[in-house]
């Protein structure tokens, strides 16, 4: 495998714990959070678990199918909460987190385009969407924090 693949697989892979535990986080914060007016917001970090799903399952197929590499299974550290506050917070900053990585990962493609002749536009247009996911999960917690 070409080292810029080799990389790519590299950096998707740490993209794909870091979607892990997001999925797993949103769904766990989702069963603490209790109270007045809560139902809305346990609803909405279920759904954002199904969009980070929805990413495993694209960094896992660009892995695999289009670099010839292998998905890992682990995930990235969790970080728990203990208020709805709180829980907001952590996932909007680890949000944040994953975007700036996902950018160095977009980046790195853009920068190796003629190096991956039958690879780019998708590597291209899915960490593009994906990104764009992150980016309206931002938009979203912050108006849920206020």
């Amino acid at each position: 495998m070409e080292n810029i693949k080799v990389e790519l697989v590299e950096m998707l892979n740490q993209a794909l714990r870091l979607e892990h535990a997001a999925r797993i986080q949103y769904l766990a914060h989702a069963e603490q959070i209790s109270g007045l007016n809560s139902e809305a917001i346990i609803e909405r970090l279920q759904e954002l678990a199904g969009d980070e799903a929805k990413h495993e399952e694209k960094f896992r197929k660009l892995i695999a199918s289009y670099l010839g590499g292998v998905p890992c299974m682990e995930m990235a550290a969790t970080h728990p909460g203990k208020d709805i506050k709180s829980i907001l917070d952590i996932n909007l900053h680890d949000e944040k987190t994953a975007i700036d990585f996902y950018k160095t990962i977009y980046k790195k493609v853009m920068d190796n385009k003629d190096k991956l002749p039958y690879e780019f536009e998708t590597l291209e247009h899915e960490l593009r969407h994906i990104i764009l996911d992150e980016q309206e999960h931002v938009t979203e917690l912050k108006t849920l924090i206020g």
